[in-house]
């Protein structure tokens, strides 16, 4: 009897009468979910696909964008993406700073059925993977130390501003627009794999690209990595409904099914192509249609699900196998080929088949008036926002990294020798 008052007791002092257990489980298991997507998945995805002179290297890009990344979320990055800014003229497009340090947040304050500071958590794995997927561009040749420099100014003068803009609440500007984002397709996807492309760009090509073999490490590495990606994303996804609830069993199911479409279409696209079937197009296909998937993942059904996974694996294929070609940049592990264009079929995607479920959408054209060519609208306005701003904002912080750190490449013997050893002097396997 004792225990059972001193639980209603504390129960009424600390406020946890709205405070839902399931959901704060939920929200913790995806929050540890996203974070396994990039030291582990990420990583493992991106170092099996490098050169072995380079893959610890290429590891640790990613790593230390995890780190940096998230430690700047907390210090600032959260604040500047979710508080409220008391300037009119900026609020459209930036938080205020009343929650730097996470000032005004304490153990006990709710985000509706769960800790804030889960809510926090949450959003800080995705604004470090979103960084994390830049690195895929710029691999084998770029300097760490301008590379973390470059991740904290990034995260804070461009994801953050772009978070803002599409999760916001009301006073921002694309979700006033009604622009539908369920987990990332713009915030994430377009952003970190059109930052990479830029960088790539401004960096150049790796020595030797197209003249000498660039074999991968591992495949069977990148295949792991991708496994984990998938199993991650269910937390990226289902845990973008903020709730053990019925959005999130949508979502899980969307993020189940779509990748397994795309897998099949980029081995069918690969045949027909080269006549072969490889486990690295395989695994390329999950990811392309994890990324299609992620926009819409809590608005589709399973045939909409079937449709953006199967045509983003189409998309992304075209990108890797075709567009990098053509025009010549070297985006070394595909982050613009796969996450930038599979994102943005998805985020156009989802004006065409998000279910006209009020209890599913958020307030925008589709919703109120059942108009999916306003809705469609709508979101070629936020990719094409998104877009520019990604564009500019990465170009000025490439060149505020590279001034404070004498260049962003590294030299032309570091790169002969490799990165792994001229950077770091380790080895992720002995070289005999």
């Amino acid at each position: 009897m004792l225990r059972l008052i001193l639980l209603m007791v504390s129960t009424y002092a600390f406020g946890a009468e709205n405070l839902d257990t399931g959901d704060t489980a939920w929200m913790m298991i995806s929050t540890a979910l996203v974070l396994l997507m990039s030291p582990a998945g990420l990583a493992l995805f991106y170092a099996g696909m490098t050169r072995v002179k380079n893959s610890l290297n290429t590891y640790a890009m990613v790593v230390g964008a995890f780190v940096v990344g998230f430690v700047v979320w907390i210090i600032a990055g959260y604040s500047l993406a979710f508080s409220p800014n008391s300037n009119v003229a900026l609020q459209n497009i930036i938080g205020g700073v009343s929650n730097v340090f996470l000032n005004g947040i304490n153990w006990n304050t709710l985000n509706g059925t769960y800790p804030m500071y889960v809510f926090v958590a949450f959003q800080g794995t995705f604004a470090a993977i979103t960084v994390a997927i830049a690195s895929g561009s710029v691999i084998e040749r770029m300097k760490y130390s301008t590379w973390l420099i470059f991740v904290a100014i990034w995260t804070l003068i461009v994801y953050a501003p772009i978070a803002h803009m599409v999760w916001g609440g009301d006073g921002a500007f694309l979700f006033d627009a009604g622009a539908l984002d369920f987990a990332g397709g713009t915030v994430v996807h377009m952003n970190g794999g059109l930052a990479g492309l830029v960088l790539a760009i401004l960096l150049g090509k790796r020595k030797g690209l197209n003249k000498v073999a660039m074999r991968p490490m591992s495949t069977i590495l990148t295949s792991l990595g991708a496994a984990l990606l998938w199993f991650g994303w269910f937390g990226f996804n289902a845990g973008s409904a903020f709730g053990a609830n019925q959005i999130s069993g949508l979502a899980f199911i969307t993020t189940a099914f779509a990748p397994a479409v795309a897998a099949i279409v980029w081995l069918i696209l690969e045949y027909m192509t080269y006549k072969k079937l490889t486990l690295l197009g395989a695994v390329s296909g999950i990811v392309a249609g994890l990324v299609a998937i992620t926009p819409a993942a809590g608005f589709v059904d399973i045939k909409g699900a079937f449709v953006i996974g199967a045509i983003g694996s189409v998309v992304a294929f075209y990108g890797v196998v075709s567009l990098k070609k053509k025009f010549g940049y070297d985006d070394s592990l595909d982050a613009f080929g796969i996450h930038f264009l599979a994102g943005l079929w998805g985020a156009l995607a989802v004006a065409l088949f998000a279910m006209q479920d009020n209890d599913l959408l958020w307030d925008g054209p589709l919703k109120e008036h059942g108009d999916r060519l306003a809705q469609f609208v709508v979101q070629l306005e936020s990719v094409v926002a998104v877009g520019l701003f990604t564009l500019i904002g990465t170009v000025v912080v490439y060149y505020i990294a590279s001034a404070l750190t004498g260049g962003a490449r590294v030299t032309l013997e570091e790169e002969t020798i490799g990165l792994d050893d001229s950077i770091h002097g380790e080895q992720s396997f002995e070289l005999k």
